[in-house]
């Protein structure tokens, strides 16, 4: 098997830059046809024909920064030299997050189940179509750019916390359970603690401003926000009123 020295991989964040595909397939015509199918999508593509050869491309591309050498590698399972196999899980053991699109004439479910297992993020039976393969790339490539993505941080005002990722709402420690608007709009409210807010730009923050209603919804929901957050909803000391103006948080 072809070994390596372990390297600390990062992904490249830049998602205007041109997505770099390394295609590894020994048939030619069907190596050929991918990556005119990848290029006129407008992908950057580099083919190897065999294992070794893509092992030897993985390192001679890798940057000095430690950034991925490429953003998604297609690779045949049944290759000379090293097979698709080794080469995933080599580079699953280097520690290298690279999305892998397994290719194979085998379409049994332990042939899938296998090439899953050691670490392909998915796997694509012969023959396929190469409008089907386009998209899989596509989704593996959105997928690593959402995970490349930085966290959203979590708001905290006082003993109330929003986590946007996770839609969890805690007060006092004890998870609170709000509709889609109420937690738009208490998101909003956090985000800019101790801004005022009228009840049209509320509406157009949390509605849209395509919205067609009566602007008092906006209070509808601040009464079940208080009723949700308030120790006492008479006298909110979170989501207060700013007479004349409309509303701001804290």
């Amino acid at each position: 098997m072809y070994t390596s020295e372990s390297t600390k991989y990062s992904a490249r964040t830049d998602i205007g830059q041109t997505s770099r595909i390394l295609v590894v397939e020994d048939e030619e015509l069907i190596q050929e046809m991918l990556a005119v199918a990848l290029e006129e999508e407008g992908y950057g593509v580099i083919t190897a024909p065999d294992g070794r050869s893509a092992m030897e491309y993985l390192k001679s591309f890798e940057t000095n920064s430690g950034e991925l050498p490429f953003d998604l590698v297609i690779l045949d399972l049944m290759l000379p030299q090293i097979n698709g196999l080794d080469i995933c899980r080599l580079l699953r053991h280097q520690g290298n997050p690279v999305p892998i699109l397994m290719l194979s004439a085998k379409g049994s479910e332990t042939d899938r189940v296998l090439g899953l297992e050691v670490g392909a993020d998915d796997y694509l039976t012969k023959p396929f179509s190469m409008r089907e393969l386009v998209a899989r790339c596509r989704a593996l490539l959105r997928r690593q750019r959402l995970s490349n993505l930085p966290p959203i941080p979590v708001l905290k005002f006082k003993d109330v916390s929003l986590n946007p990722q996770e839609c969890r709402v805690l007060v006092r420690g004890q998870e609170v359970s709000l509709s889609p608007k109420e937690f738009r709009l208490l998101e909003l409210f956090m985000s800019y603690a101790r801004r005022v807010w009228s009840r049209e730009q509320l509406l157009d923050q949390v509605w849209g401003p395509d919205f067609v209603g009566d602007s008092k919804t906006v209070d509808v929901h601040i009464r079940w926000l208080r009723e949700k957050l308030e120790q006492d909803p008479s006298h909110p000391e979170y989501i207060v009123t700013v007479r004349g103006f409309g509303y701001r948080f804290g």
